[in-house]
């Protein structure tokens, strides 16, 4: 993840001031099977998944990803994701390729803390950023237990702590950018204030504290 601007910081460090608590702990059971047993993924099945997510994911993890590289590892998740739709880290990862591709498509002499904004201020965008925040939120959907209370395995507190830390990185930015009124687009999250945005990011981030981040 890029590294935040001092302005971001500074929100940050004000959000968690106000909305950290020691009793907002959750309770994390390695006893537990990854996923809820709802989600019908035995831990047999999990292993196998994994490793067909991390064959995908693999291709990424370089220091120069091409776009045509993005895309077939996109490609790949949303296969895997018809096959078992009940997965959530699939979710979570395509949600990282299709930033990714956002940012990669940005030109290389843009500083980073304006290529970090491309996604909400270029309205070809908004489509595949409407597609990452749909992802992000179908990540912690299936991951989320019932009940706040209901303790939660090892896994699924990591892919709710990363994708709630990655949303809230995201609805900072977007903040930024309404901040700036360099908004482009169309829909819910391109609608609301910076106020708002940052209201969103706080629960988002203090949610990802609770899990893990």
């Amino acid at each position: 993840m890029p590294a935040l601007t001092t302005n971001d910081s500074a929100v940050l460090h004000a959000l968690f001031d106000a909305e950290s608590s020691p009793s907002s702990a959750i309770q994390i059971d390695s006893s537990l099977p990854p996923f809820p047993s709802n989600l019908q993924i035995t831990p047999k099945d999990h292993e196998s998944l994994r490793n067909r997510e991390k064959l995908i994911i693999k291709s990424l993890q370089t220091d120069s990803v091409s776009q045509e590289t993005i895309y077939s590892a996109i490609t790949a998740l949303d296969a895997l994701i018809d096959d078992r739709p009940n997965y959530p880290p699939a979710y979570a990862n395509r949600a990282q390729a299709l930033r990714m591709l956002v940012e990669g498509q940005s030109s290389p002499s843009e500083k980073p803390e304006i290529t970090g904004d491309v996604m909400f201020t270029d309205p070809a965008n908004t489509v595949i950023v409407s597609r990452l925040f749909a992802d992000l939120e179908q990540a912690i959907n299936l991951s989320t237990p019932t009940s706040p209370a209901d303790p939660v395995s090892p896994v699924q507190a990591r892919i709710l702590a990363d994708a709630h830390t990655h949303r809230g990185y995201l609805l900072l930015k977007a903040a930024r950018a309404r901040r700036d009124s360099k908004v482009q687009g169309s829909g819910q999250l391109w609608d609301s204030g910076s106020d708002q945005l940052e209201e969103m990011a706080s629960r988002d981030f203090f949610l990802g504290g609770r899990y893990g981040n």
